[in-house]
């Protein structure tokens, strides 16, 4: 079986120690592909050499988090948001890049108030421009803003990506995959009262679905508290599987052919 883990922060400090056998681990359970992600401009070169250094299984997307919005604001190079921005549509031209991303709107955590969603929305939007220009996929970040995040990607009928942990409604996932999104699912599927997900997961058709880890973070059910890694793709898989009644071969293979197309791959 190959699998692709179409989200991970290899880059993080997380995997610093060991991140060559992290890769390892990845590869000897068949995964063939990880993507790696971005959260603030001063990370985008971390992102370039990890990717340069472990080989053609790491690839590199390029973007501005919307809950690293202090380091876009003023970060320790004194840059502002417009210069972050400027920075990456130079960044994309110089850099081979799979992906705009890790970009999107995030209303859940605590400093978004009005002026906060306004400064998220503004970046958000230009991002999708840049990554309209530059002909890529984008790879949204999505909490409490999904009715958001799909009013504006109807502006931008030609853009493709996917929605990275989607969490939300049926009704949701029904209009994004009707423009073209794909949705991506990780280790909070494994929980056993992840019911809303179980639910959700058996409307999805397997060719909308793609699988990820978001490693460092939400580990599945089997590494509770644990650092997530790649190599544990399998059992968000193998879960799947079990949600839709069919074999994990099968999963295995339609996610991998959807993140292959979405992603040049």
């Amino acid at each position: 079986m190959r699998f692709i883990d179409s989200h991970t922060h290899l880059d993080f400090d997380d995997f610093k120690t060991d991140r060559k056998h992290v890769i390892q681990r990845a590869a000897d359970i068949g995964v063939s592909d990880i993507i790696v992600s971005a959260t603030t401009a001063e990370r985008w070169p971390l992102i370039h050499n990890t990717c340069n250094s472990l080989g053609s299984i790491c690839h590199a997307a390029y973007g501005l988090h919307p809950m690293f919005m202090q380091s876009h604001i003023l970060n320790s190079s004194g840059r502002t948001i417009q210069s972050d921005l400027d920075k990456l549509d130079t960044w994309l031209t110089d850099n081979k890049a799979i992906a705009v991303g890790e970009i999107g709107l995030d209303f859940f955590i605590e400093e978004a108030d009005e002026l906060h969603r306004i400064a998220q929305e503004q970046l958000f939007i230009s991002q999708c421009e840049i990554a309209q220009t530059h002909k890529l996929p984008v790879i949204i970040h999505a909490r409490k803003s999904l009715d958001i995040i799909l009013k504006h990607l109807r502006r931008f009928p030609t853009l493709r990506g996917c929605i990275h942990s989607f969490s939300g409604s049926e009704q949701q996932a029904k209009q994004l995959i009707d423009l073209g999104f794909y949705l991506s699912f990780g280790g909070p599927v494994t929980y056993s009262r992840a019911t809303r997900l179980h639910k959700l997961i058996k409307t999805i058709p397997l060719n909308a679905l793609l699988i990820e880890t978001d490693s460092p973070d939400q580990p599945d059910d089997e590494h509770h508290s644990q650092r997530n890694e790649p190599a544990y793709i399998v059992n968000v898989a193998r879960k799947i599987a079990a949600i839709k009644q069919v074999e994990i071969e099968l999963v295995a293979e339609e996610t991998t052919k959807n993140a292959i197309k979405i992603y040049s791959l």
